[in-house]
C-alpha cells in the first residue's frame, strides 16, 4: 500500500510540474510567495477550463429545450444565506494542535493526536466557511454581505424570473456556471479543494410525484457526461449518502466519485432537494413560488433535482486521467491523452524544415485552420522534438508540411495517441479536423 501511495504521489508531483512548466496552472501571486490554495490558470489551463465549461453548457443547455441558462450575481442579499441555512449551519468541525498550532478538520483526523507532530488536539468547534465582507463605506453589521458559497441559491430566488419570460413548464431546469468561495480549513491536493472555485450546477424543477423518476434520469445523464468527456469508466463509481450522511435539505443523494491519485473523491453530487429551498424562500419573503399547472388545475411547490459539479476538480480529473508515460525507441514520452473536444490546441501545424517553401505552405494552412480552431504553429527544432512538445501538452493531432506537399497538396497527419501517420489532401483538413474533434 505504501508503495502504491508513493507512485500516486509521484504522478501528482509530475503533473503539477508539467502544469507549471507548460502554462496550465501556477500559484497565484507567485512573485510574492503565493497565497494558500489559490491558483492561476495560464494560457493552456484557461483554454482547457473553458472547453470543459463549454462542453457542459452545450450538453446541459444548448442541446435541450427544457433547460435555461442563468448568470446570477456573486453578492446577494444576506438574508438569502440566513434563509438557506448557510449562516447557521454551513460549518465544518475545527481542531487545533496545542503543540505545533496546525489546524485540521476534525472529521479528517484519525485518533486524538496531531497527525504532524503527535501533539494534543483541542476539542472540536464549528467554523463557518463563508467569506464575510461589507457593502458600502461603513463596516458594521448592517452592511454585512457574503461571497456566495454556492451558485444554487441564485437559481432558486430567480425561479419565477426565469420561468415566466422563458415560458417553460414544469418539469424544466435552470443551469449556471459561476464562481463560489469557501474558507476551507484544510484546502489542498492541488486544485481539488480551493477557496475560490467554479461550479457547474443545474436545478431541475419537477412535480413532487415524479421525483424518483427524474432523480434516476439525471443520475444516468450525468454519468454519461463523464464518459463522453473521455474519462475511463473503471475510475468512476457511485457513492450513496446514507441516512446519517444526508444534508438537511436532501431526501436522497448520490456522488459521482473519481479515483484520484490521493484516493476516491467526489466529482459531482446529484441530490433530491424536495421543496426545501423554494419553501424556505417563500416563507421568508412572502412571495408565492408555487407553480400553476394549467392542465391539472393545481398549484404546487416544485421539487428540485440538483446536479452540482466542480469545474476545477473536473479539470484535475481530466489531467490526471490523461497523464501517461511510455518508452519509445529508448526515450521516455510524456503524453496528455486529453479528449480532442477539450484539448487546448486541437492541432499543430509544422513545416518539416525552414526552406523550400514549406514555412509558407504551413503558414497558409495554419491561417486557414485558426479561423475555426485553436491551433499552434511551430517551426523550431527537429520535428521529433516538436511532436514530443505537442504530446506533453495534449495536442491530439499534428499536420506536417514536407517536400511532397508542394507536389501533390498533401500533408502528414500524425495522431498523438497511436503516433500513426497518414497522408491527406490540404483541402480536406478543415473538415477532417472538425470530425475528429467535435464529431468524435
Amino acid at each position: 500500500m505504501a508503495k502504491k501511495n508513493k507512485v500516486r504521489d509521484e504522478k501528482m508531483d509530475k503533473l503539477v510540474s508539467l502544469c507549471k512548466r507548460r502554462g496550465y496552472i501556477f500559484p497565484s501571486s507567485e512573485i510574492y510567495g503565493g497565497i494558500n490554495a489559490c491558483w492561476d490558470y495560464g494560457p493552456l489551463g484557461a483554454e482547457l477550463k473553458r472547453n470543459i465549461k463549454d462542453f457542459w453548457w452545450r450538453e446541459m443547455v444548448h442541446k435541450r429545450d427544457d433547460i435555461e441558462g442563468l448568470d446570477a450575481a456573486i453578492l446577494m442579499h444576506p438574508k438569502v444565506w440566513e434563509t438557506s441555512g448557510h449562516v447557521a449551519e454551513f460549518t465544518d468541525p475545527l481542531v487545533d494542535c496545542k503543540k505545533c498550532k496546525s489546524r485540521f478538520r476534525a472529521d479528517d483526523i484519525e485518533g486524538d493526536a496531531c497527525p504532524n507532530c503527535g501533539g494534543e488536539l483541542t476539542a472540536p468547534r464549528q467554523f463557518n466557511l463563508m467569506f464575510k465582507t461589507f457593502m458600502g463605506p461603513v463596516e458594521d453589521d448592517a452592511n454585512v454581505v457574503y461571497l456566495r458559497p454556492e451558485t444554487a441559491q441564485g437559481i432558486y430566488v430567480n425561479f419565477l424570473n426565469v420561468q415566466g419570460p422563458s415560458r417553460q413548464k414544469v418539469p424544466f431546469g435552470i443551469a449556471q456556471i459561476g464562481k463560489a468561495f469557501r474558507n476551507e480549513i484544510t484546502p489542498g491536493n492541488f486544485i481539488f479543494r480551493t477557496r475560490e472555485f467554479e461550479q457547474m450546477e443545474m436545478q431541475f424543477f419537477i412535480p413532487p410525484a415524479e421525483d424518483d423518476k427524474w432523480f434516476e434520469y439525471w443520475r444516468e445523464q450525468r454519468w454519461q457526461w463523464y464518459l463522453d468527456l473521455g474519462i475511463r469508466e473503471d475510475r468512476l463509481r457511485w457513492h450513496e449518502h446514507g441516512p446519517n450522511d444526508l444534508a438537511h435539505y436532501a431526501k436522497k443523494a448520490y456522488d459521482i466519485e473519481y479515483e484520484f491519485s490521493f484516493g476516491w473523491k467526489e466529482l459531482e453530487g446529484i441530490h433530491n432537494r424536495t421543496d426545501f429551498d423554494l419553501s424556505r424562500h417563500m416563507e421568508a419573503t412572502g412571495k408565492d413560488l408555487r407553480y400553476w399547472n394549467e392542465e391539472t388545475k393545481e398549484k404546487f411547490i416544485p421539487y428540485i433535482i440538483e446536479t452540482s459539479a466542480g469545474c476545477d476538480r473536473t479539470m484535475l480529473m481530466c489531467l490526471l486521467d490523461a497523464y501517461d508515460e511510455e518508452e519509445v525507441k529508448g526515450e521516455q514520452r510524456v503524453i496528455l491523452r486529453l479528449h480532442p473536444r477539450i484539448a487546448p490546441f486541437k492541432a499543430a501545424v509544422l513545416p518539416l524544415v525552414k526552406k523550400d517553401g514549406m514555412p509558407e505552405l504551413a503558414q497558409r494552412l495554419y491561417d486557414d485552420l485558426r479561423r475555426k480552431f485553436k491551433v499552434f504553429y511551430d517551426a523550431g527544432g527537429a520535428v521529433g522534438r516538436r511532436y514530443r512538445r505537442m504530446d506533453e501538452i495534449g495536442t491530439p493531432y499534428c499536420f506536417t508540411i514536407d517536400g511532397q506537399t508542394s507536389e501533390d497538396d498533401t500533408v502528414t497527419l500524425r495522431d498523438r495517441d497511436s503516433m500513426e501517420q497518414t497522408r491527406h489532401k490540404i483541402a480536406e483538413i478543415p473538415d477532417l479536423l472538425e470530425s475528429k474533434t467535435n464529431g468524435c
